[in-house]
């Protein structure tokens, strides 16, 4: 009788679509993953309202940071959905999120993509040790970012990348930083099966401590290939002196756009990396099915 109930569950799972469908997202989707703390989250138009002492987002949409049909975010549930602000909203939970740089970045590429497909995975306030191979943060982007491609409807395309404030207040922090990040970022790319997969990280505007200056030189300078940094240092800074304000959120999204189209054949993905995302999808497939033939 067990048997044959986990026959008829394996009929139906053939049966059935997946939560991410191949049909819902032409299979040219083009994947970003935005990872980081809160400037990539986003907190352009966020202030505190001091009639309710609650910290809010003004709710103001720039242009450049529009819905688009063909501009897609995968949510909290793993769930396809046209994107639009804040991008981060069920993902940096105990925050208020607001204007960040991934949709101005998004409407400025669409164009040389058919579909663009947004992997929110930011949460503010954390440090690089944080986002550590084995730490929550890094295995749920990892999780993310495998969702992503697990319909074989997409190949990645960039990891863009904005962290380390928080990384400014001590001094081993930010000593160790440069290696901890050669690190996160050949982890991201090994465990991805993407050794080449572009990295835009942004130079620091600020940090939260004495040591902004150790970290942006790690920033600036991580000599590894097909990693790419914009620097963020002049844009104009919200009143708490940390945190983009919404305009230079959306200049941001312009200046890493013009990073990425930099890149040569950056609108055109290797067969390398279309087989390596079929190869997740084909290994996303044999763990869910290894783990019903094991109750067999």
């Amino acid at each position: 009788m067990t048997k044959i109930f986990y026959y008829f569950f394996i009929i139906n799972f053939l049966q059935s679509s997946p939560q991410i469908q191949s049909q819902t997202i032409p299979r040219n989707i083009s994947i970003f993953i935005l990872a980081g703390q809160s400037n990539m989250a986003g907190r352009g138009g966020v202030y505190n309202d001091t009639a309710t002492n609650n910290t809010v987002w003004d709710g103001v949409i720039p242009p450049e940071c529009r819905s688009n049909p063909s501009i897609l975010r995968l949510t909290a549930k793993l769930e396809w959905k046209e994107a639009k602000e804040p991008l981060h909203v069920d993902i940096d939970v105990n925050k208020t999120n607001g204007i960040g740089p991934g949709m101005s970045f998004a409407n400025r590429v669409i164009t040389r993509f058919g579909q663009v497909g947004l992997v929110p995975c930011s949460i503010g306030g954390t440090k690089l040790s944080q986002w550590q191979k084995g730490q929550f943060l890094y295995e749920e982007t990892v999780r993310r970012s495998k969702a992503a491609v697990a319909s074989g409807g997409g190949s990645y395309q960039a990891v863009l990348w904005y962290q380390g404030e928080s990384d400014t207040v001590d001094m081993v922090d930010a000593s160790v930083y440069k290696k901890r990040l050669v690190k996160f970022f050949n982890d991201l790319r090994n465990d991805l099966h993407q050794p080449n997969l572009p990295i835009i990280q942004v130079a620091l505007a600020t940090g939260a401590g004495p040591y902004l200056d150790a970290v942006r030189k790690a920033q600036l300078k991580t000599d590894l290939e097909n990693v790419y940094c914009v620097d963020a240092r002049g844009l104009p800074l919200e009143p708490d002196g940390l945190h983009l304000t919404t305009s230079s959120q959306v200049r941001l999204g312009h200046m890493i756009a013009e990073s990425f189209l930099a890149i040569p054949n950056s609108a055109q993905p290797s067969l390398y990396m279309h087989f390596s995302s079929l190869l997740c999808s084909l290994f996303v497939s044999l763990n869910i099915f290894g783990t019903i033939f094991h109750f067999l």
